[in-house]
């Protein structure tokens, strides 16, 4: 999985680092912490901005109790009935309805 750090992801998206850091605590994008720093995965940026669907499918497994690490596992997982093969990939390929419903499903 790539990674980007705070400041990249911040140029990617056209915003401040501090705006980032707020998308975070909110729940819009996940974070890996690597020698201290925060990274984002690549894989959840588009040219023009988040992956649509991403920050709903966060919410859904917040909700069900995952924490950030089991998200990022989840969302990064092989799933060969996906389109897209992940869930990740499903959101960038304009499949969010499906991944969200597999993330409610697994809550139950």
């Amino acid at each position: 999985m790539a990674v980007l750090p705070l400041p990249e992801v911040a140029t990617a998206l056209n915003v401040s680092a501090n705006k980032v850091r707020q998308m975070l605590r909110d729940g819009h994008l996940i974070a890996v912490r690597r020698k201290g720093e925060l990274y984002v995965p690549g894989d959840f940026l588009v040219k023009d901005g988040v992956v649509k669907g991403l920050a709903g499918t966060i919410t859904v497994l917040a909700d069900s109790g995952f924490s950030r690490t089991e998200m990022l596992r989840w969302l990064f997982a092989e799933d060969e009935t996906l389109p897209g093969t992940t869930p990740v990939n499903a959101l960038r390929t304009s499949h969010g309805t499906e991944v969200k419903r597999r993330a409610q499903a697994m809550a139950f």
